[in-house]
């Protein structure tokens, strides 16, 4: 691949730069000094990866991402000095449209092995998730008629990647504290982040929103998050656990993989709902669970900050709605009110 850096300090460059010349296949393709500077070059000569610093002068990394990400996307992961301590920009830069972060590799410091390792393997999944360039076929889009949701036990099922923390926010923000549905959510994120992105959902929306713990049972009201490398999956009918397995999925945690687990395992209805993001992840997962009767929705292009995800679902007919982002709160309180009335 081709990876540009874009950072304002000299040590900071040299470190990444070494991790990239280190690795074969990957070559530098330029270094940008700040947000501006990078968001100009991207114009000219747009890179398949982006290493890209939160802090910095004339532009900060968030306002880069977002800028690039309209005008010419590419994958970006945060790599800043020290992600922890910059958490709410790190969700705003991944809400605008970045895929991963990481802590800045160091140089001649007792750890800077370890840094450089969690660098490479960062640049090894978006090498995955880009892959060659080439598309595996669809098959031809056949309209299905849309179920009905009806009957006991809701599931809302939200997959989201690069653009995700923002997106989820408008979604849950519009679900009252006392909906009647749990809700689970697979977003890509590195584990490390879990805690920090469940604590910074839960100041956007009235319900409780915690990591998924191993032998959770969702519960109505309650947003739980996939917070480890594994697959967030269902164990049974009501528990969820993690699983390493499948271990090729470049997608960790998956959406597919837990969409398919609660299409075999929950016995109501699911709810599958799949926001922007780079990618495929989520989109056959979403066709398992429309060929089972239960109801799909894909985030439009227009409201997606990378249209990826939901392309390939809508692509694959995949789903029941494509609807813009500030539609499907709106439209989940819909569906689970009208279900309840029924049931009553």
């Amino acid at each position: 691949m081709r990876i540009a850096i874009v950072n304002d300090l000299l040590m900071a460059v040299e470190a990444m730069r070494r991790v990239v010349a280190s690795a074969t296949g990957h070559q530098l393709a330029w270094i940008a000094r700040d947000g501006r500077e990078a968001v100009e070059r991207c114009v000219i000569d747009r890179p398949d990866l982006i290493l890209m610093d939160l802090i910095m002068p004339n532009m900060d990394g968030v306002e880069a991402t977002r800028q690039i990400m309209a005008r010419t996307p590419c994958a970006i992961v945060v790599v800043t000095a020290n992600v922890s301590g910059t958490s709410s920009k790190v969700f705003e830069a991944l809400g605008a449209g970045a895929l991963d972060a990481v802590n800045t590799p160091v140089l001649e410091s007792p750890n800077s092995a370890a840094g450089a390792r969690a660098l490479l393997a960062k640049i090894e999944t978006i090498r995955k998730l880009i892959g060659n360039g080439t598309r595996k076929p669809y098959p031809p889009f056949t309209q299905r008629a849309q179920p009905a949701i009806s009957g006991p036990g809701h599931l809302v099922a939200i997959g989201a990647s690069a653009g995700g923390p923002a997106a989820l926010t408008q979604v849950l923000g519009m679900l009252p504290a006392d909906f009647p549905a749990p809700v689970v959510i697979v977003q890509h994120v590195d584990s490390q982040f879990a805690q920090g992105l469940a604590e910074w959902l839960a100041r956007h929306t009235h319900l409780e929103v915690r990591v998924a713990r191993e032998g959770d049972r969702p519960q109505a009201g309650t947003a739980l998050l996939a917070g480890s490398d594994h697959h967030l999956v269902f164990a049974s009918s009501t528990r969820l656990t993690y699983t390493a397995d499948p271990v090729d999925n470049a997608y960790r945690p998956s959406v597919d993989v837990f969409f398919k687990s609660a299409n075999r395992f929950w016995q109501g209805n699911v709810i599958g709902v799949v926001l922007t993001g780079m990618g495929r992840d989520g989109a056959e997962g979403l066709l398992a669970l429309r060929q089972s009767s239960h109801y799909t929705i894909a985030q439009d292009a227009a409201s997606s900050a990378v249209y990826g995800m939901p392309k390939a679902a809508a692509e694959l007919g995949a789903a029941c709605q494509v609807l813009a982002l500030n539609k499907i709160g709106s439209r989940l309180m819909s569906l689970v009110s009208a279900a309840a009335k029924a049931h009553v």
